[in-house]
């Protein structure tokens, strides 16, 4: 979407919204640290965000790839910076195709700095020397597909403090194509707005958006506002300079002036804000609950579905996904990156045949094995195993193998019975409780435009030992609203199914508009969710040096168990799932020697497939033979 467009509904509804930007940081495990504060980032409901281009393109690819992946994999609207410092039109038109390819429909247009070998800026041999003929350029290429914004400079840049000179060229830009302005960063804030009546008496009438830079340490403020040349107001300095050692005192002062800089903004008409986060959360986070502008539970404050929605290439119109992933979103993402079209409307009309391989997308644990050794300990019992489970749901863990986020609020209501399903191990990896008709603003489980009502059915995903799960599929089938899944990693497939269509287990009603039905379970993505469930668990045991109790614990666990979903088809049932489940435990959950299988190889295997009747099995040939045919 293009970031004009949310800044006229902004307008419309009068309500304020607002930006983060981030820059490529310079090492792998730094990329990764800001993807995962990106992530916690999107539920605080930004509008957009924008990442920066080093200057002559420096850090080009990582800026391209970091546009992808919070586009494709985050569900962030993403403006890319683009600048012609050291930039060959060739290298221009690389980096706006990737955008393209990206799904990013935003592009920063801006001249640049010069790189810090070269004094003065000046334009490579066939590139661009001034932003406005970047802006050109662009609109020459790509049309209206890209919303340009452009650089404004309430107290000048470095290269030129000549306000005049400077509205000149900003008239330019804006004229050339430019439909958005965005700040440099300041701190005076009359100064701000009345330059912003200056840009208006000039005939610029596009949006302006400002540049806000909140305060984490005295040094680093100092530091920017001088690297900026803004003017720092006398009250601010006096707020600061007797806790300047104090950092938490900094912060916490420095949040109540940036907020209140950003109500007199906001008191003018001006309703986009845009935060300069220096790649950190805690003080951006700060100003915006002091503003009011952050949900209470954590949670974005609206949603278009029950899921994060992908702004990749050709995804923008996806709605219907299969619950299994619920946990995972990047994978499922990475996995389905090469499908032509994505399913909208009803599972199947337009979906791709095949999900990718595991390895082809490097799908598979995250983190190093002392990380995640120190994360999930050292289980050497099944208990231990389940008590890992049972942290989680405690919210003393913040992922686990299956889980890359933390326990929703979702789950709070089922907790309990969570808690004692791994108690008796059954571990849990993935759920949802039934809802009936609750309105789709609810901050829990609401979803969607405003005036409708939510409903899903319970769901569970379990693993299961393999000595239980005869009499658990007899369990089930005493009670025909309940439906499963349950497969082992051979593929061993079983199911009470009646085909394998989808079954809707989340479903809105909104004024309007047909029934959505956003999440479902099926067949086929359930048999390519099993690889990659028994891939994580296989990739933790694997964590474990060899022939250690914990690598051969969990391995065994993942050789010889069941993988099984349940569906409550009764949405009025809040409990029954649980019901089903009642008198099921794995006996001597503490035996050092009871869960470990081996054969005489030292391979784990199980002690035979259960016998089942032949209504629930789908033998692991068929199901081999349709995944063969879908791929």
């Amino acid at each position: 979407m293009h970031i004009k467009d949310k800044l006229a509904e902004s307008a419309r509804t009068g309500k304020p919204s607002f930006s983060f930007e981030f820059f490529p940081p310079k090492t792998a495990q730094g990329v990764q640290n800001l993807y995962d504060r990106m992530d916690r980032m999107h539920d605080l409901g930004p509008a957009f965000i924008d990442i920066t281009w080093g200057a002559g393109g420096a850090l080009a690819s990582l800026t391209c790839e970091m546009v992808n992946v919070a586009q494709s994999v985050y569900g962030l609207e993403t403006c890319m910076h683009l600048t012609c410092t050291d930039m060959e039109r060739e290298k221009v038109d690389d980096a706006l195709n990737e955008a393209y390819k990206a799904g990013c429909t935003n592009i920063l247009a801006l001249r640049g700095d010069p790189p810090r070998d070269k004094e003065k800026w000046q334009a490579v041999e066939g590139g661009f020397q001034y932003a406005k003929d970047l802006v050109k350029h662009i609109k020459k290429k790509f049309g209206d597909h890209f919303d340009i914004g452009v650089a404004g400079y309430p107290e000048g840049c470095d290269d030129q403090r000549d306000q005049e000179i400077l509205m000149k060229h900003l008239k330019e830009k804006v004229d050339a194509g430019g439909t958005f302005i965005v700040t440099q960063m300041f701190y005076d804030v009359d100064n701000f707005l009345s330059w912003v009546n200056r840009c208006r008496a000039h005939g610029i009438t596009v949006p302006i958006i400002p540049g806000i830079m909140p305060i984490q340490t005295h040094a680093a403020f100092l530091r920017r506002a001088k690297w900026s040349n803004c003017h720092v107001p006398k009250k601010w300095l006096d707020a600061l300079e007797p806790i300047k050692n104090d950092d938490a005192a900094v912060r916490e002062v420095g949040k109540g002036l940036v907020a209140e800089m950003c109500r007199q903004i906001l008191s003018a008409g001006i309703l986009q804000l845009h935060f300069y986060t220096m790649n950190l959360a805690q003080s951006t986070r700060m100003v915006l609950d002091e503003l009011g502008l952050t949900s209470k539970n954590g949670t974005p404050t609206a949603k278009a579905l029950p899921w994060r929605q992908s702004l990749g290439l050709h995804r923008r119109e996806e709605d219907v996904r299969p619950i299994f992933w619920k946990n995972r979103n990047k994978t499922y993402v990475a996995r389905t990156q090469d499908w032509d079209e994505f399913p909208n409307g009803r599972w199947g009309d337009s979906r791709s045949p095949a999900f990718g391989e595991l390895d082809a997308y490097g799908i598979g644990l995250k983190g190093t094995n002392e990380q995640n050794i120190k994360l999930w300990g050292k289980p050497e019992t099944l208990r231990d195993v389940a008590n890992v489970f049972i942290k989680f749901l405690n919210k003393e863990l913040q992922s686990l193998p299956w889980s890359e986020s933390p326990l929703t609020s979702e789950a709070e209501e089922i907790r309990p019975d969570l808690i004692d399903l791994n108690k008796r191990g059954l571990l849990t990896l993935t759920s949802q409780p039934s809802v009936n008709g609750v309105k789709s603003s609810d901050p829990v489980h609401g979803w969607g435009p405003h005036g409708g009502y939510v409903y899903q059915k319970a769901y569970l995903e379990i693993l299961v030992a393999p000595e239980l799960i005869s009499d658990l599929i007899k369990q089930i089938g005493k009670d025909p609203g309940v439906t499963f899944y349950a497969v082992n990693k051979d593929g061993d497939l079983r199911t009470n199914a009646p085909s394998d269509g989808p079954n809707a287990v989340t479903w809105g009603v909104f004024p309007g508009k047909e029934i959505v039905q956003p999440t479902i379970v099926e067949t086929v993505s359930f048999l390519a969710w099993k690889d990659e469930a028994f891939r994580f668990g296989t990739d933790w045991a694997e964590c474990h040096p060899p022939q250690s109790r914990s690598r051969d614990l969990i391995k065994s666990i993942m050789a010889r168990w069941y993988l099984v979903n349940i569906v409550h088809n009764d949405f009025h049932s809040t409990h029954g799932i649980f019901d089903i489940l009642k008198g099921f435990e794995v006996k001597n959950m503490d035996d050092l020697s009871g869960t470990i299988k081996h054969d005489t190889n030292g391979y784990h295997q199980s002690n035979g497939t259960p016998e089942l009747n032949g209504d629930y099995h789908i033998d692991d040939k068929a199901a081999k033979n349709e995944v063969l045919a879908l791929n």
